[in-house]
């Protein structure tokens, strides 16, 4: 047996430990990685810990596709995060050899043994800074499947580039967190008219600003910002607002902005996590009014009929060329903070309180 690892969990609602687990050997076919960095995703991963994740209160029945089931036992959380770096360290399988480093998404602990059978391994390129990684796995392609959507909302099955849904169009992101800057950055790239990001926080503004995107403040005191934009993007007579709107922030009043931005018969694809519902949304207005839609673009599953061709490997790579081309940028402005694992349990306490406001927090070992 190898030594023991340690692993961040969320033992009980407000209590964050690192905890020891046994370690393993590696098996035939297998792999073991040592941890280089592991992101945090500060939406998800902080419901666990204020208790408010829906999984933590009913279970999903994947038969029927309906929460209710009874709920699995809610803590210990023993697997957070899913944006981690590794080096292989061992392998036994002639697939990856040792010294690769890679992205994978087996949660905030020191190593991990993997097989290259069940889990996701993205082999990180030469040149490329091995902390952008922490986006190639998992965080990266839910951004890139929100462009995947867009695009089958325009074409159908006939999408042939992940351009299709933005090239050309005028793109509202609603929210300027890591998901929403990096989707914003993907429809600039992808060629995108116009790209505007909203958002109330003006430290989150000046983060996209730098990042070389267009911003509105979306706060109570500002001006409209579906006024502004629909006083811009004119298509004709009465059929004014964005082509597409990328819906990131986890609150119901975004969403209904969402709604607003859009011209009539346009689509929100919604990359959003709610985990108390969306009283808010209005559906008697704008939404019934323009003839508009709600697409969630969840990373569980691609567009009807796009699986075969644009699988989770293909929308890693679109990740892997963002991160080449804008790396640099994302790595300043970002990524606001790295601390040692050690530090963890006090700096997610730290968010969940709102002691300390973060946009992307790296975990290095």
């Amino acid at each position: 047996m190898s030594e023991k690892e340690q692993n961040l969990i969320v033992a009980a609602p407000g209590r964050v430990e690192i905890a020891e687990v046994p370690g393993e050997a590696v098996p035939d076919g297998g792999f073991r990685v040592r941890t280089l960095f592991s992101g945090i995703s500060a939406g998800t991963e902080l419901t666990f810990l204020k208790g408010t994740n829906p999984a933590l209160h009913a279970g999903f029945d994947t038969a029927l596709g309906l929460f209710g089931a009874p709920p699995e036992q809610a803590y210990p959380v023993n697997r957070l995060g899913y944006m981690e770096v590794a080096r292989i360290q061992e392998s036994r399988t002639p697939a990856y050899r040792e010294g690769t480093v890679v992205a994978m998404t087996y949660g905030h602990r020191t190593g991990y043994v993997g097989d290259p059978l069940r889990d996701r391994v993205v082999v990180l390129p030469d040149g490329l800074d091995p902390l952008l990684g922490i986006y190639a796995a998992h965080m990266g392609p839910i951004c890139a499947n929100g462009l995947l959507h867009a695009a089958a909302d325009r074409f159908g099955p006939a999408v042939r580039s992940l351009g299709d849904g933005v090239l050309g169009a005028r793109v509202a992101v609603v929210g300027a967190g890591v998901v929403g800057l990096l989707t914003a950055l993907l429809a600039r790239q992808h060629g995108a008219a116009s790209v505007v990001v909203l958002d109330p926080t003006p430290q989150r503004r000046a983060v996209a600003e730098a990042l070389g995107l267009e911003t509105l403040d979306s706060g109570p005191d500002a001006d409209d910002p579906a006024v502004t934009l629909k006083t811009r993007w004119r298509h004709a007579d009465g059929d004014r607002g964005a082509d597409v709107v990328f819906q990131c922030r986890g609150q119901a009043a975004a969403l209904h902005l969402g709604l607003r931005l859009l011209r009539p018969q346009g689509t929100v694809i919604d990359l959003a996590f709610y985990p108390g519902g969306a009283d808010e949304v209005r559906l008697g207005e704008e939404f019934h009014h323009n003839g508009l839609g709600v697409r969630c673009a969840q990373i569980g599953r691609v567009p009807r009929g796009l699986a075969h061709s644009w699988d989770r490997e293909r929308l890693s790579a679109a990740t892997l060329d963002l991160l080449r081309a804008d790396g640099d940028a994302i790595r300043k402005h970002l990524v606001t903070a790295v601390v040692p694992f050690a530090e963890g349990p006090a700096v997610l306490s730290d968010l969940a309180e709102r002691k300390r406001q973060e946009l992307q927090v790296v975990l290095s070992f």
